[in-house]
């Protein structure tokens, strides 16, 4: 099965850039394209997709606030967030919204594919830029819930980029068990997304910082 994609861009020249490389690869199917935030929020409801690509500057809903919408009501669908904005609080607010990925629209196309892919895995994909904006603007969570060593293992795991899969077969678990993991760790760090834990991760020295912007 491919991964689906929706595209969520205001400018038709850049859905139009995006579909015709996107399709050249068969592990790709993009399935919409978007104009604003409202319209990805409605089109990821009916189309369900894998992955949102998301720019952030858009009209009538910006890409923030789509990706929150997305989120709390589609978990299953990840959002990667594909800009030309590199401001810290750009990077934040989209990583807070649940964005799974930060990347820029210069990336490369062979980069982007890979990210797409990771993130349709559920692995943290982060440009460096954005990884060395969120690590010197996000703050540690606030008392987090003590996680038992089982919790610690998957967060490592996951914030090493390893989609659910794998880490089902690092720690000989079940994946719905690691789902299981992954939830409650979201919930006892009181974050939205399997990026913000990342970078909690980063945070406790769990992981290097070169973790999150390595390719996958």
């Amino acid at each position: 099965m491919p991964i689906r994609i929706l595209i969520a861009d205001d400018h038709s020249v850049v859905r139009q850039g995006l579909r015709m490389f996107l399709g050249l690869d068969p592990e790709l199917q993009v399935v919409g394209e978007a104009a604003d935030g409202a319209e990805a929020v409605r089109l990821a409801k009916e189309l369900r997709p894998d992955v949102v690509l998301m720019d952030l500057l858009m009209p009538v809903m910006d890409g923030i606030a789509a990706t929150e919408a997305i989120r709390k009501e589609l978990p299953d669908v990840e959002v990667m967030a594909l800009t030309s904005v590199i401001e810290d609080a750009s990077v934040i607010s989209a990583v807070r919204a649940g964005a799974i990925g930060y990347m820029l629209k210069n990336t490369e196309a062979d980069e982007l594919i890979r990210a797409i892919k990771a993130a349709a895995e559920g692995r943290v994909q982060l440009s460096p830029e954005a990884a060395a904006r969120l690590m010197r603007e996000v703050r540690a969570p606030q008392s987090p819930e003590a996680l038992t060593e089982r919790e610690t293992e998957v967060l490592r795991l996951m914030a090493q980029g390893q989609a659910n899969k794998q880490i089902a077969r690092a720690l000989h678990i079940g994946e719905k068990t690691v789902k299981t993991h992954v939830s409650s760790i979201l919930a006892k760090l009181g974050v939205q997304s399997r990026t913000q834990a990342a970078l909690f991760a980063v945070r406790i020295g769990l992981v290097s910082l070169d973790h999150l912007s390595d390719g996958p």
